[in-house]
């Protein structure tokens, strides 16, 4: 948290340039149920400037983007463009006011081709011709479907396309992430291009060199709340870090009050045991560059990245969600290509997908969702024979999942929900268990339910690799942690070892520890 002194120093810079500020957004509050995603958050931009938007995993930035985006409304605060107030309640009102966004994820609808996607955005075509040009997509076919193009290119399109409606500030959230270092370059020119026109840039990367390169000014969020605005000349990336961190020391304390350390396990094994699942240099289009891991019987690996380094495409490979171009997929000591999720699913490794409901039946019962997964058939998969009561009403009993809206899991709680995305595999049975950020979004006891439940499993001799955007769950929950950065693995390490500040400046690619 900054003390009182600073947000007071944070309020008065922000007074001195709010006459002149193109934007200025002062205590936006947004709350998802009982979960703050932003507390009080404070952003000024200035006219010709390119401004950083900076912080972990769950600081807030998506979502103060999405405010200014016109995509979500927000709960308390104001929000001015060139002193007047405004409150989009969609995007055609962003785009009114003077914000285009380019979001994480391509917006362009897959099933249609370009020049109907631009058509329906209603783009003035000349002016999306020429930034396609000035972006070196001039001989790109209008025709073909946004499906068929590569990721590179529908980002350069989003890009073009925000470009074509003029705006006074334009919003660039993670649109480097996924491109290669000319493309990169070209989004850098257009950047600096439109500060030379007094129009703005609100730029949100976890590259921290490449906020050296291009910015002139960064806020820092944590927790949702505003807790530095610095220059990022002036200290170099440590200086950008430090903020993001926060009282670390205090926090890993607080959350080890709440949630029992992992108990030390032997770090060696057997001489020539097999991995349970390994990767040998993995490689999938733009998303993944030659990933390596090993996940022991056993053991739970936790993966550490922060948005759009390739975890998302790790795990559909890993659970035969996507398929590989390169590289080596191994389970149990034997090669596999797979074909599907089931022909990974049949030799034991599932997926709990990063959203629960794609793991769920939200409209049928407790009962269905947990006994699912024991049927290779629809029409099989309400049988309600002994066995299955039995094995569904062990899952239950284990997970302690509140059965009172067990006719519709949908009416479940966020945390019950969770429990049954993997009370599933529980009750169809498993060798290993991939997690994607499983614990997000739910309560504190709920987690340390899940904890304990993990160390169990492996306890009995699943394999679990684990990914998690909350940095302090490592030490809590894994024996080792890989660390991603740009597609690839960069950094292994105990569980012991990786603190927060360890793995943070990690996962943004530095070399030494902040």
């Amino acid at each position: 948290m900054s003390s009182a002194a600073d947000r007071d120093e944070m309020t008065e810079a922000s007074d001195a340039v709010g006459r002149t500020a193109l934007l200025s957004a002062r205590e936006v509050t947004k709350r998802y149920g009982s979960v703050p995603a932003l507390a009080g958050a404070d952003l000024t931009i200035r006219p010709g400037q390119i401004h950083a938007l900076l912080g972990a995993n769950g600081a807030g930035k998506s979502t103060l983007v999405k405010i200014l985006a016109g995509v979500l409304p927000a709960d308390g605060g104001t929000v001015e463009l060139r002193g007047v107030p405004v409150r989009p309640k969609r995007p055609a009102d962003a785009f009114a006011a003077g914000v285009a966004t380019v979001f994480q994820d391509p917006t362009f609808a897959p099933d249609l081709t370009v020049d109907r996607n631009l058509r329906l955005a209603g783009i003035d075509r000349g002016r999306f011709a020429g930034w396609a040009d000035r972006l070196r997509l001039g001989g790109l076919d209008l025709d073909a479907y946004a499906r068929d193009l590569p990721l590179p290119a529908l980002r350069l399109l989003d890009l073009a396309r925000a470009l074509a409606h003029d705006p006074q500030l334009l919003v660039l959230d993670e649109i480097t992430a996924a491109l290669p270092g000319d493309q990169v370059d070209l989004v850098f020119s257009v950047m600096t291009h439109w500060r030379g026109r007094d129009r703005s840039v609100l730029f949100i990367t976890h590259r921290l060199r490449e906020v050296l390169r291009v910015c002139d000014e960064a806020t820092v969020l944590r927790d949702g709340r505003t807790v530095a605005t610095v220059v990022p000349g002036e200290g170099g990336e440590r200086r950008l870090v430090e903020p993001m961190l926060g009282e670390v020391v205090a926090q890993s304390a607080a959350g080890a009050a709440e949630v029992p350390a992992v108990p030390d396990r032997p770090s060696e094994r057997p001489e020539g045991a097999v991995a349970a699942l390994e990767a040998r240099s993995l490689t999938s289009r733009e998303h993944l560059r030659g990933v390596s891991l090993r996940v022991h019987a056993g053991e739970i690996v936790g993966v550490v990245a922060l948005e759009g380094q390739g975890q998302d495409r790790l795990f559909d490979v890993l659970s035969g969600n996507r398929p590989f171009d390169g590289g080596e997929l191994v389970v149990g000591g034997e090669p596999v290509r797979p074909r599907s999720p089931y022909d990974l699913v049949r030799k034991g490794v599932v997926l709990v997908p990063a959203d629960r409901l794609h793991a769920l039946l939200p409209r049928q019962s407790l009962h269905d969702n947990l006994a699912s997964a024991l049927y290779n058939r629809f029409s099989r998969w309400f049988s309600l024979a002994a066995d299955e009561q039995a094995l569904v009403g062990r899952t239950v009993a284990r997970l302690a999942i509140d059965t009172r809206a067990q006719r519709q899991v949908r009416r479940l709680s966020g945390g019950n929900q969770q429990k049954v995305a993997v009370g599933r595999w529980l009750t169809a049975g498993f060798r290993t268990l991939l997690c994607f950020d499983p614990t997000r979004g739910i309560d504190i006891h709920t987690k340390e339910q899940l904890y304990q439940l993990l160390r169990e499993l492996a306890g009995d001799g699943a394999a679990i690799l684990y990914y998690t955007s909350e940095l302090t769950e490592v030490p809590l929950v894994c024996d080792r942690v890989l660390v991603m950065y740009g597609g690839v693995v960069v950094q292994e390490l105990p569980a012991a070892a990786a603190d927060e500040a360890t793995l943070l400046s990690a996962a943004h690619g530095l070399q030494e520890v902040a």
